[in-house]
């Protein structure tokens, strides 16, 4: 068996699906309960799901330490979908796990449980930013968070709210905005609620092979280039936040982050200041690695140098790897194994170790 696929919630008649990959298994009585790393995928919020760039390196770690590896979908903007309810999402995959009275059962007859004094939670790109959102907001809290090149640690910089004129993304062409209008405010309002959308890329017999077949895909690009990605996250579009903030960065303020963070915190409303993990960081945050390439153009790794700088400040044990060169999603590229093996091996023994703590 390689995993087991089971509906933590529905939402209205949309099942929200997570994959469970235990570790070897023999039949016990009572059944055995095991520590657990939640992986939440990425995507850039609007596409993807449970196998979507999918962190075999990871996986294989984490269950050849005797631990369950699970990785769960979430709601995807844009539509009726907000941040908000990708919190409600994650709280929700947690209080599920947790369950006194939930046991899974493989096909050959052995049950099994999850641990629910040991979470710890990890993800890459947008699921970093879903891992940070549990780190503050899951119950059970998580042990430790694993962010590989995470988006949400410096929403407010000139990448996220600035429109972009020129090529800025991986050396992709700028998009043309009329071609997605089913997902640009506000026909995206009609769009149906989905927490899965599968990668799709355009076959070899196509002028453009390998690029998106998906429309889902490029929308965390577009949304960039016309500097309104925190529209979407929050859901306020008229009056829009994006152009409400983006004068800051003319400011004095902008020249230190710390100073721009509470400027753009002040003109946010407040119901809204949940859905930025940069806003709400205390000591009480896990223990917390972070991952990133430094040559990355989708997810800028001054996003994890800043959150790491804000962890740093609250006290909490925080350890940022920058792997000179790397670019996004390092870890598929096809040598990753033979480059940074004994990066996956520090992440992950740094996860067993406060999963055993």
């Amino acid at each position: 068996m390689d995993c087991l696929d089971i509906c933590y919630k529905t939402i209205g008649q949309t099942r929200a699906l997570l994959n469970v990959y235990p570790p070897d298994l023999k039949p016990e009585s009572p059944p055995p309960r095991f520590p657990a790393v939640v992986y939440f995928h990425g995507g850039g919020l609007t596409v993807g799901n449970r196998t979507s760039w999918f962190p075999n390196w990871l996986k294989a770690r984490i269950v050849g330490a005797g631990f369950l590896f699970i990785s769960a979908d979430y709601r995807l903007l844009p539509g009726s979908a907000t941040v908000h309810d990708i919190i409600d999402d994650i709280k929700d995959v947690f209080s599920f796990l947790a369950r006194d009275d939930l046991l899974f059962k493989t096909d050959t007859d052995c049950h099994f449980g999850v641990d629910p004094t040991s979470f710890a939670v990890a993800g890459s790109s947008a699921g970093g930013m879903c891992a940070y959102l549990a780190a503050l907001y899951a119950s059970p809290k998580p042990k430790a968070v694993l962010s590989m090149y995470g988006m949400g640690g410096q929403c407010f910089g000139r990448v996220s709210l600035t429109p972009k004129t020129e090529i800025f993304f991986l050396g992709r062409e700028l998009l043309d905005p009329a071609n997605f209008s089913d997902f640009l405010y506000p026909k995206c309002k009609s769009l149906e609620t989905i927490t899965d959308s599968a990668l799709a890329y355009l076959p070899a017999s196509h002028p453009q092979a390998g690029w998106p077949a998906n429309p889902r895909m490029p929308l965390p690009r577009l949304y960039l280039q016309l500097g309104v990605t925190l529209d979407y996250f929050t859901g306020q579009h008229e009056p829009s936040l994006s152009a409400k903030l983006r004068p800051l960065l003319e400011t004095d303020a902008a020249a230190d982050p710390f100073a721009l963070q509470d400027a753009m915190k002040a003109l946010i409303p407040p119901e809204h200041h949940v859905l930025f993990p940069q806003l709400n960081i205390t000591s009480r945050f896990p223990p917390t690695f972070l991952c990133h390439g430094s040559e990355d153009t989708a997810v800028h790794v001054e996003e994890s140098q800043h959150l790491h700088a804000l962890l740093q400040r609250a006290g909490v044990p925080v350890k940022l790897l920058v792997i000179d060169g790397a670019s996004h999603s390092l870890d598929y590229v096809p040598n990753a194994e033979e480059l940074y093996a004994s990066h996956f091996d520090e992440m992950a023994e740094f996860l067993g170790r406060l999963l055993k703590a």
